[in-house]
């Protein structure tokens, strides 16, 4: 198995610039017989016009190959236009003076100078020189064409690599910003339980239950993608049913919620940490702490709106829930969400916007 693995390498790397080599053969010899079909005609093709073609080749084959495998690559390609000028000049000029010469020493070594044997001088220099031009002009094309779709291909494999990175880097920022959600949602709940364990009330068993449902949610749940609205309702009225059992008559909690489907999902943890933000920053006036919250969903739109009442000495409301929201609003929303948030005398106001794929 191990030789055979070596006679497989061996093989892919001498076939390769074999085939290589066999086509650039091949090629050269049609433009030898394209070149005595061209420089014969009118005239009577015997081996001379064929050996006059031999004779210019090497000045066809070297200025092609100066071309396609350096002015174009090293010049055109990375946009050195100046110097492609000027290196193009230089190669015209040399093909121009290698041309004349070929010519010449052709005439020497064939004719001996017998002016009945020159039937090619038939076809003037320039007319050699215009088509040893248009041949390295052609293969020059179809090079800058290969190069144009390998550089294509390079680009966009770039780009797949550059939206793979991105892509994980918003993920790991995502996972960051949900470690920082999970503690600060868990200290606020956990205060508000011992609270009522240090009174020994008998709301404590079911405050217990509800919480282990929402750290549930928070530690499973939210490594999901999507969940459904409803189910994001369902842990917000879980939330508020604890922290009714801390504020007892001082808390007033309206809640109007109109679904179109229960096949809408959101982002799980999106619309919580508003109603968090409420209860902790929220002001007690006149004894009460008033909070409304309203959900509207169909197919394509969610609606959330969430005010709670505010003093005039409040400070401005925010901290890391907010500001986590916003992050995450951002990743996972871009320019498909709205948010406002009004911060009066009165009211505190948080409206949000999402823009959804329908679920089928």
């Amino acid at each position: 198995m191990r030789y055979y693995c070596i006679y497989v390498k061996i093989k892919t790397h001498i076939a390769k610039p074999l085939k290589r080599t066999l086509r650039h053969i091949v090629f050269w010899s049609f433009i030898v017989i394209l070149f005595t079909s061209i420089f014969g005609v009118g005239n009577t093709i015997d081996m001379n016009v064929f050996y006059f073609s031999l004779f210019l080749m090497p000045v066809t084959i070297s200025a092609t190959y100066v071309s396609i495998y350096k002015l174009l690559p090293d010049y055109l390609v990375t946009k050195r236009y100046v110097l492609f000028g000027i290196y193009s000049t230089y190669t015209l000029i040399i093909l121009i003076f290698g041309t004349v010469f070929s010519i010449f020493y052709a005439l020497a070594f064939l004719t001996e100078f017998k002016f009945e044997k020159m039937t090619v001088l038939s076809k003037s220099s320039v007319f050699i020189i215009t088509s040893i031009c248009l041949v390295v002009i052609v293969v020059s094309a179809f090079k800058l064409l290969q190069l144009n779709l390998q550089q294509s291909k390079n680009n966009a494999a770039l780009e797949a690599k550059v939206l793979e990175a991105q892509l994980k880097f918003k993920e790991q920022e995502l996972k960051f910003l949900k470690i920082q959600i999970h503690p600060h949602f868990l200290f606020n709940t956990l205060n508000t339980m011992y609270g009522l364990a240090l009174k020994k009330a008998a709301q404590t068993p079911d405050m217990i239950l509800k919480l282990s449902n929402l750290l549930d949610y928070l530690l499973y749940q939210t490594e999901k993608p999507l969940v459904s609205i409803s189910e994001e309702i369902e842990h917000i009225e879980d939330y508020i049913a604890l922290e009714k059992m801390r504020f007892n008559d001082t808390l007033n909690v309206s809640m109007d919620v109109k679904l179109a489907s229960e096949h809408t999902t959101i982002a799980p943890m999106l619309l919580l940490p508003f109603v968090e933000n409420s209860f902790k920053h929220g002001s007690i006036k006149n004894g009460v702490l008033q909070i409304y919250i309203e959900i509207k969903a169909t197919l394509e739109v969610v609606h959330f709106r969430i005010k709670n009442s505010n003093a005039n000495d409040t400070p401005t409301q925010g901290g890391i829930g907010l500001d986590n929201i916003k992050k995450r609003l951002q990743l996972l929303y871009p320019n498909k969400h709205k948010l406002t948030i009004d911060n009066n005398e009165d009211e505190f106001v948080v409206y949000l916007q999402l823009k959804i794929t329908p679920n089928v």
